[in-house]
């Protein structure tokens, strides 16, 4: 039977690419037009324009702390990504190989608070931040941030096909305690995994806007946060905003990148093992 790919196949490829991208390249198209022709017609040209690197000059020498707000969410994504793979590796160890009374029980609460809305623990988080004197510090976002249910699913899931337990009891006669084992056999056999929840955590924080909007006030700002200064109160310069995005978008690109190769081996050896 012949399994090389019909063209139909790169067809649909080509739609979802191209369906994929559109939002971005719509954004440059606003991005490289000006003020003017934007309110004329919304729907600019299929073309870019001539204006985007004019636009991206203006938005970083703006009245917003551009670099202030780049260095914050950079900050913020690195330590949230960071921590969340340590912590989730660490926490998907011990459910899916060690054996210990309410499992199950601790696993499925973990999963449950999945089904939590964020918009509903805004309130009670305001609060307990507010009693910290942590409203408008950089804090406030990080702290909650650090560990995610989410990621404690998925490192659990991987592992548990990707760690055979003989892997451990081999570590174990050769003299490792549990924290030995996990920096030794598990970290390393949960790489692939780690570098895919480390790149959905990076954009999900560089993206973050609804909780920081909140919570972070003056120099604290994050870039999404900080481009939405951008606009006024009476006039949105659209181009300016989309120009912002578009320079806000360069970081998680470059991070794809840089990082692909990693991200298309987790995704191999997840399908391998699924």
């Amino acid at each position: 039977m012949d399994a090389r790919p019909r063209w139909w196949n790169y067809g649909l490829l080509a739609v979802v690419l191209g369906i994929s991208i559109f939002p971005l390249y719509y954004a440059i198209l606003l991005a490289s037009s000006d003020a003017g022709s934007i309110a004329r017609n919304p729907i600019p040209s299929l073309l870019p324009q001539g204006n985007l690197l004019s636009n991206i000059t203006e938005v970083i020498t703006s009245d917003i702390d551009f670099w202030s707000a780049i260095v914050n969410s950079v900050l913020v994504a690195v330590v949230t990504s960071l921590s969340v793979v340590f912590f989730a590796t660490l926490a998907g160890f011990a459910f899916s190989k060690l054996r210990f009374r309410g499992r199950k029980w601790l696993l499925l609460f973990v999963i449950a608070t999945m089904a939590v809305p964020v918009q509903l623990g805004v309130i009670p988080l305001f609060i307990i931040m507010a009693k910290l004197g942590w409203v408008g510090d950089l804090k406030a976002v990080i702290i909650p941030g650090l560990v995610t249910a989410f990621g404690v699913f998925w490192m659990t899931q991987y592992l548990d096909d990707a760690l055979p337990y003989e892997l451990i009891e081999a570590a174990r006669m050769d003299g490792c305690n549990l924290l030995q084992t996990y920096g030794h056999v598990a970290l390393p056999a949960s790489r692939g995994a780690g570098a895919m929840l480390f790149l959905f955590t990076f954009v999900g924080s560089w993206t973050n806007f609804f909780w920081p909007f909140i919570i972070l006030r003056g120099d604290s700002l994050t870039l999404p946060v900080a481009l939405q200064q951008l606009q006024s109160s009476y006039f949105k310069d659209y181009s300016l905003i989309m120009s912002g995005v578009v320079v806000s978008v360069l970081p998680l690109l470059l991070l794809f990148i840089l990082a692909g190769r990693q991200l298309v081996g987790g995704i191999m050896q997840g399908a391998v093992k699924g």
